[in-house]
């Protein structure tokens, strides 16, 4: 035999077994104790290898999904001008061992290890048996070739069978224990040591919790349906002590430990995925299915962002928002760098009294257009309009965040007076035009710029009443290491800017209150993280008569 056809039948054979080792290289990787040898690490960097995504043109390409290669011309890297040209057509031709990328190329030069050889060769064999099974004719040499290589690698192939057996008994054990095929369970659990600080602030340190279990099901693979069960102890935060909505955690709301059902959503694709849907049967809100332009700090009243509701995102998205609230919500995005979102959600919806319902009552219905001209900068247009039946209900305006006044509770107690005499407005409808602006401009990394403006006009009864609230943040996205998170909030919560009132001219405190937040999150372990901050409050109430309030916390977070 000539030195150059030993030398093609050497390398068909190695090539037979790299060709299938793809298909068998995730067994070979999910096996391998990392924990019990050196050599079985690096074999383990090396499977991985094989199994990252391949970026084409901008395309990923999925390595798991292989195609059998009938020709050996349909792999584009693979020209006749090759060494092994022959010995690969030679394989495809008599045996149809070799299995392809899906765009289309084999990658021979790249290096494998003996176990991904052995991977290899073990599949190789099991098409040689199968072509004997049916009575298909094999050429003696590449008989007596798979002979050698089953005894030069049989400690390897032995090693496999036992990982695959292996594998296969722990997934019918986990098919045969697990929680559900189409749900997963995520949790959350906050401890918090807290406390209010200022002149007229009576406050003692508080110990609180908050626990967070939610359902998250899938029915077709791309929808979603969301049951969340919450419970904790923590209130309205510090609003009673302070007389103020200003720096309510956002994190906050339940009392008495009692278990509700805060949040039951479904959320489904249509278009092509170009649209999706996002029912909301419970704890409806526009953040849920629109951009915030807040990453990390908006975690959905969670306890892994933000420390307060104001700094979690703007209020301009809190308007309607109730336990009980029910609505839906659109977001479509007709090309890459566009979105639109529109929703309409009902506060008293689940309720068929008079005055209620999801048509008869109050409600918020928003509109919003989201542009990223790059992976770094996203800016948005909001449009909310707003009918509250009842105002001073105190959740609908801005969720628990903003001024007495800014709410419109306007009543002397807030300092209002009408032609120089204390006065109090009755609990009248009230129609709201709010329009928001909103950016994030990641510069880098590990730092980043946020902000948004909001101005409201509201048409109540006895006149017209204009809002405002504004925010920017600086925020560091793993600082010091990765899953850390700082940053400082700078803004001013929803408060009353301008009154005109048909009885006569009124006057209220015009204060700009502003707050500041800082904290740092602190990732201790991939479950655990610890968070101080402090929230400084400057003229509370938009009134400089009220002294500064100073809110410390140490909020520490389990997740699993």
């Amino acid at each position: 035999m000539s030195k150059q056809a030993q030398l093609s039948r050497l390398s068909s054979s190695a090539l037979l077994g790299t060709a299938i080792l793809t298909s068998a290289a995730p067994v070979v990787a999910e096996e391998i104790n990392l924990e019990k040898d050196q050599k079985q690490r690096v074999t383990h960097e090396q499977i991985l290898k094989y199994s990252e995504p391949l970026t084409e043109n901008g395309t990923d390409v999925n390595l798991g999904s292989m195609e059998q290669v009938t020709n050996v011309n349909q792999l584009r890297d693979v020209s006749p001008t090759d060494w092994a040209y022959e010995a690969l057509r030679s394989l495809v031709d008599r045996y149809g061992c070799i299995v392809g990328y899906p765009n289309q190329t084999y990658r021979g030069t790249q290096a494998l290890s003996r176990y991904e050889f052995a991977a290899g060769l073990n599949a190789c064999l099991n098409q040689i048996e199968r072509l004997i099974a049916a009575s298909e004719a094999i050429a003696r040499e590449d008989l007596d070739t798979l002979q050698r290589l089953t005894q030069e690698f049989e400690a390897e192939l032995a090693t496999l069978s036992g990982r695959v057996d292996n594998l296969e008994s722990r997934t019918a054990f986990l098919e045969d224990n697990s929680f559900s095929t189409t749900t997963k369970l995520a949790g959350e659990v906050a401890f918090t040591l807290a406390q209010a600080f200022g002149e007229d602030v009576d406050s003692q340190v508080v110990f609180t919790d908050r626990v967070r279990l939610q359902l998250v099901s899938s029915f077709t693979g791309k929808d979603k349906l969301f049951t969340r069960l919450t419970a904790g102890n923590i209130g309205n935060s510090f609003q009673d002590e302070t007389g103020t909505r200003e720096g309510r955690f956002a994190f906050d709301g339940q009392a008495n430990n009692d278990v509700v059902i805060d949040r039951l959503h479904y959320v489904f694709p249509l278009f092509d995925d170009k649209l999706k849907v996002t029912a909301m049967a419970s704890l409806a809100a526009h953040h849920f299915y629109a951009e915030v332009f807040n990453d990390r700090l908006n975690v959905g009243g969670g306890a892994n962002g933000a420390l307060t509701r104001f700094a979690e995102r703007s209020p301009i998205y809190r308007q309607g928002i109730d336990r009980r609230s029910a609505g839906i919500g659109f977001n479509f995005s007709p090309i890459e760098k566009f979105e639109i979102s529109a929703g309409y959600i009902a506060p008293n919806g689940s309720d068929p009294s008079e005055g209620n319902g999801l048509f008869n009552g109050s409600y918020s219905a928003m509109g919003q257009i989201a542009f990223k001209p790059t992976d770094t900068i996203r800016v948005g247009a909001t449009y909310v309009r707003g009918y509250d039946t009842s105002p001073f209900r105190g959740s609908f305006l801005w969720g628990g965040t903003g001024t007495n006044l800014g709410n419109l509770r306007l009543t002397a107690a807030n300092g209002l007076t009408i032609g120089g005499v204390p006065a109090n407005l009755a609990d009248n409808p009230v129609i709201t035009n709010s329009f928001g602006g909103a950016f994030q401009w990641d510069v880098n990394p590990k730092i980043s710029f946020r902000g948004w403006f909001s101005y409201t006009d509201a048409d109540l009864e006895e006149g017209e009443a204009t809002i405002l609230n504004y925010a920017g943040a600086l925020v560091f996205p793993d600082l010091g290491k990765e899953g850390n998170l700082g940053a400082v909030v700078v803004g001013a919560e929803p408060y009353l800017d301008d009154l005109d009132l048909d009885a006569g001219e009124a006057d209220f405190p015009d204060d700009i209150p502003l707050h500041v937040e800082a904290f740092y999150k602190y990732q201790l372990t991939d479950n655990i993280s610890v968070t101080p901050g402090v929230v400084w409050l400057v003229n509370p109430n938009q009134s400089d008569n009220n002294d500064d309030i100073f809110i410390g916390a140490l909020r520490t977070t389990f997740t699993f």
